[in-house]
Parts: C-alpha cells; structure tokens; sequence
C-alpha cells in the first residue's frame, strides 16, 4: 500500500472526516469514535489506533482481554498505553493490501463498539462456572444453589443491601438464567 493509496481509502471510508495531522498522521474524528493512523518516519510501517477504554476500567477484565488478543481479535489486538485500553492494527506498508486495511479498521471499529461488553461476560460466565463447580463439589443441588445465592442477596454478602426489590430480582433471575444454563456443563 502506498501513501496515496492509503489517503485515499481513507477518504473513501470516512468521507470528509479524515484531518492530516502530520506527515503520515491522520485522524478520523466522529461522534462515536476517534481513530488514529500514523506511520513510521520511513514511513513502512502503518499503525492504527482506537481508544476502547480507560485501563482502569479494563484492569478487572485483563485476563479476559488477553485470551481476546490469542484466540477472537484477528489482525486486531488490544494494547495499553498512556493509561487507556486501545485497539491496535500494525501492519508493513509494503505487505498491505486495501482490503486488509479496510477490513482492519471495521474490526478495530468493531472491538470499540464491543468496549469491555466481552471480557466482562466472559469474566462473569468464568465466575459463574466457579460456582456451579465449588457447588457440585459440596453436593448442592441447582436449586440448593440458587436458594444459597438468594440468601447471600437478602443478607448482603453479595450485591447491596440497598438495592431495591425489582432490582435485587433481575439480579437473581438472571443468576438463575446462567446457572441453568451452565449446571450441566461444568464438571465438579
């Protein structure tokens, strides 16, 4: 991919959005997000940029996101720097071809709008699976379960005392959901 070739994908993708900032700097500033594209001072590497989170926001989810990265981003990885979650393209001038690039960005794009939704489900549906394991392990039926979660809510050991009825019963209904649906999965 050349540098012309490369302005003008942007331009195609993002038409009137994109802003030079420098030779071999853009960004592309929306309502949604804000994507970076620099290049190496030789301008042989390309690296792209969006920010998905601040870090400590993601800092619970790290493991999460560093599975993400091995087995489902892609071309795409997640990275840290300057205190922010960021997806990250890199990728040689030379070996790139528009429709990578293109298809890069949609997946940066794409990792932006998931935010931390992922790595949160897979941190919970990991926890969940503790349960039901420590649960089988003691004996405790699914329902044993489920009454033992519901007494930790009514008491405060897990979720806050405060929180009102209707939202202390969506808690527990979707507790209920998940651990229906993973009882038979998880081995003790």
């Amino acid at each position: 991919m050349t540098l012309d070739e490369l302005t003008s994908t942007l331009n195609a993708l993002f038409d009137g959005q994109v802003q030079t900032l420098g030779a071999g700097s853009f960004q592309i500033e929306t309502p949604q997000f804000r994507l970076l594209i620099l290049l190496s001072d030789d301008q042989s590497w390309l690296r792209v940029l969006l920010p998905i989170a601040p870090a400590q926001d993601a800092e619970p989810y790290l493991e999460q996101i560093l599975e993400s990265n091995f087995d489902l981003t892609q071309e795409t990885r997640y990275a840290l720097h300057q205190g922010v979650l960021w997806g990250v393209f890199q990728h040689s001038m030379a070996g790139l071809s528009i429709d990578d690039f293109q298809s890069a960005i949609q997946r940066l794009i794409s990792l932006q709008q998931q935010g931390l939704d992922e790595a949160f489900n897979s941190f919970v549906e990991k926890r969940i699976r503790q349960i039901v394991q420590a649960a089988k392990r003691q004996g405790q039926s699914l329902e044993a379960t489920m009454q033992t979660l519901d007494r930790f809510y009514q008491e405060g050991i897990m979720g806050d005392l405060a929180m009102g009825s209707q939202s202390r019963s969506d808690t527990m209904e979707a507790w209920q959901r998940q651990l229906r649906r993973l009882w038979d999965e998880v081995e003790p």
